[in-house]
């Protein structure tokens, strides 16, 4: 049996990026079971630690508890760390020594937000970074989250007001950290629960650089407030919401959104209420370019995609061919046969389309091959979930 070689190239001095979730399974998955296991992990991650290293993007999955830091050669390895994806509840001490070597993170990513008692050592590797920019706090689906946990990360991002631009936070703000935050270019409130008490810490907040905004169950007053305040520069808007008050909601889109280029609704009850109004923002939004919808639909109250079809048909800005249609009923193919026919002339489309129900795939998939050969469609796509990222289409 030939002997093992070392290679004549060091490869691992060039590694980035270090994922130790995936880590974690191939040496689970190879070594399982050996009394050694502790040694065998502590011998390879001196292979990616060290002092020949250095990553710029590490990844640390949930109960990690070795500690990196100490391993010879992090100092210099870690030391220009670019972005950091961790739970909130790991190891403190682990995070505290980060704290010691990484100044120069700028993406930081933090789950389970809810689930830490103690986040000393997180608190003090936020405050001693230089160039933080892009900031997500997730609490992983917990609906009441603590107080004091989620306003000590917020009061930790406030040394950091002039640099952060990035925003995720699944909760709304409990204190005023949005109004520190002057230079956000993109805002993601993925709030899963209803505080009345924390909305007076959005009201009356101005952006007058966001680009990007993405929230979740937000009342309609709040919502159009929100939006009115960001001066007319977004160009992207993702909202889910109930369809109450679409009127008005549209109408300071277009009034306040003149170069929207992509807009994605999620709608989980009085689904077809916005699509009398829908028109209005098409006529206003002359660059939008990219439309999603997300439909909660099912068999009792069933989305009318005829009548949305031809709004779209009729009054989509020239620009806009790019098109994600998810449902759980679907839609049927005399629908989307009418919305086809009605496109000739325009620019090719792009359409992707998931359903929980399909009905008449086959026929589906016929109809799409055909318009695709006249030339109408460029791409498209059918599957039963999310196929690429939010605006993305191939």
């Amino acid at each position: 049996m030939n002997k093992y070689q070392r290679p004549l190239f060091d490869y691992l001095s060039f590694w980035k990026y270090l994922d130790l979730y995936f880590l974690e399974i191939v040496i689970s998955s190879k070594f399982d079971g050996q009394l050694n296991l502790p040694i065998i992990r502590n011998e390879i991650l001196k292979l990616f630690i060290n002092e020949n290293t250095n990553l710029m993007h590490l990844l640390i999955p949930q109960y990690f508890d070795y500690q990196l830091h100490l391993i010879p050669g992090a100092e210099y390895c870690l030391s220009r760390l670019d972005s950091l994806h961790c739970h909130a509840d790991l190891d403190q001490s682990i995070l505290e020594g980060f704290a010691r070597i990484c100044k120069l993170i700028k993406k930081l990513s933090l789950v389970n937000v809810n689930y830490c008692t103690n986040n000393s050592g997180i608190i003090k590797l936020i405050e001693e970074q230089k160039k933080l920019n892009d900031v997500s706090f997730d609490d992983d689906g917990v609906e009441h989250g603590s107080f004091y946990v989620r306003k000590s990360f917020e009061e930790s991002l406030m040394k950091h007001s002039d640099f952060v631009q990035y925003l995720r936070i699944s909760w709304i703000p409990v204190t005023r950290i949005l109004s520190c935050l002057v230079n956000l270019i993109s805002l993601n409130i993925a709030q899963i629960e209803s505080n009345m008490a924390c909305w007076i810490n959005i009201e009356n907040v101005t952006f007058p650089l966001l680009k990007i905004l993405k929230v979740h169950q937000f009342p309609s007053d709040i919502l159009v407030n929100l939006i009115k305040n960001t001066k007319g520069g977004l160009s992207e808007i993702c909202i889910c919401y109930d369809g109450i008050d679409s009127e008005s909601i549209f109408q300071v889109i277009g009034q306040s959104c003149p170069n929207l280029i992509y807009l994605e609704l999620s709608l989980y009850d009085n689904i077809n209420s916005f699509i009398p109004v829908f028109e209005s923002l098409l006529i206003n939004c002359q660059f939008l370019s990219g439309f999603i919808i997300d439909v909660e639909d099912n068999y009792f109250s069933e989305f009318n995609w005829c009548e949305l079809f031809i709004v779209l048909a009729k009054s989509s800005p020239i620009n806009l061919f790019k098109f994600k249609f998810y449902s759980k009923w679907g839609f049927k193919l005399e629908d989307m046969e009418l919305f086809l026919k009605s496109w000739e002339g325009k620019n090719p489309l792009l359409i992707e389309m998931s359903f929980c129900v399909v009905r008449d795939e086959d026929k589906f998939e016929d109809l799409l091959k055909y318009f695709m050969e006249k030339g109408m469609i460029e791409y498209y796509s059918i599957g039963g979930g999310r196929i690429n990222e939010n605006f993305e289409w191939i």
